[in-house]
């Protein structure tokens, strides 16, 4: 069992505080991998004449 007075949150300083809701505030730019528009027509292209190729031929039971 705990005892009543017993303190329950962590100490924190007002710097710190400060200093986490400021990068939080204005964080950083994520940095990524940007495609261009014949890059990402080429892709989709693939991808469309992929999805409607007709399916692989089964062999015959029997």
């Amino acid at each position: 069992m705990m005892p009543v007075d017993a303190q329950r949150t962590l100490p924190t300083s007002t710097e710190t505080m400060a200093a986490d809701v400021e990068s939080l505030l204005s964080p950083a730019e994520a940095e990524g991998i940007f495609r261009d528009t014949a890059e990402c027509a080429g892709g989709l292209l693939l991808a469309a004449l992929l999805l409607i190729s007709p399916p692989t031929p089964r062999p015959k039971k029997g």
